[in-house]
């Protein structure tokens, strides 16, 4: 078996997701993109290869039962696993999501994708990782996610958003209960806070998807005495 870690993006064909992908390959990592549309992943896969990343498409829907179990297979050996892919569902203007008038149909296809879409994906590819000499697990949140932010007057933490906001804080709850989990293990699982990144989620507003990345390809990356069961961003460790 080749030495080449490799790395499981998901939602990894464009936005954040790809810059995850391209500092990975950059960093000599094997990267599997993770799309939900095969033909958007090839396109991924070759602007990745144009810029010397060994890439390779693995078509997941993180939503479906059956497709996630058919990508673990596809896969030989996994190091690392970046659990990106992620919705908002419907906003309102400035993006807000009124809690008093919510879908919940709306509700449950949003914790599906980012919370048990995140749960599905990582307890699949659970058997490759446990054969990894360094397995890591990121799993991209939101600083809207902490719940001690959201309940502090003095923190501007954006417009109140019903949906998305709270399955980031149940991504975050399940982030330290597998840390828990693995204690010991030499898995590593932390989450992340890319910050206001331009991409189509943001109406292409805020920083670079390249900057944006930087912290998950930190924690991507850690070395084997790193931390598990974090919560951060650029600047350092957020409150839950």
């Amino acid at each position: 078996m080749t030495d080449t870690k490799t790395a499981l993006v998901t939602g990894a064909n464009k936005g954040i997701g790809y810059e995850i992908a391209a500092g990975l390959g950059a960093r000599g990592y094997r990267v599997a993109v993770g799309a939900r549309d095969q033909a958007r992943g090839e396109a991924a896969v070759k602007q990745l290869r144009d810029a010397g990343v060994d890439a390779f498409v693995v078509p997941l829907d993180v939503t479906s039962d059956r497709g996630v179990a058919e990508a673990a297979h596809l896969l030989d050996r996994l190091d690392v696993l970046v659990n990106n892919a992620g919705i908002a569902g419907p906003m309102g203007p400035d993006w807000a999501q009124d809690p008093t008038t919510l879908d919940l149909d709306v509700v449950r296809a949003v914790v599906d994708t980012n919370v048990y879409g995140v749960i599905r994906v990582t307890n699949a590819m659970l058997p490759l990782l446990r054969r990894s000499a360094s397995p890591r697990i990121v799993n991209v949140s939101s600083s809207v996610g902490s719940l001690a932010w959201q309940a502090d007057p003095t923190v501007e933490v954006g417009p109140i958003m019903a949906v998305y906001a709270p399955t980031k804080s149940y991504l975050n709850a399940i982030t330290v209960h597998y840390a828990r989990q693995f204690a010991g293990t030499g898995i590593l699982i932390n989450a992340v806070c890319p910050g206001l990144v331009a991409t189509d989620f943001t109406g292409f507003f805020g920083r670079p998807p390249q900057e944006g990345a930087a912290a998950a390809i930190r924690l991507a990356t850690l070395p084997d005495d790193g931390p598990t069961g974090t919560f951060s961003n650029d600047d350092g460790v957020i409150p839950w």
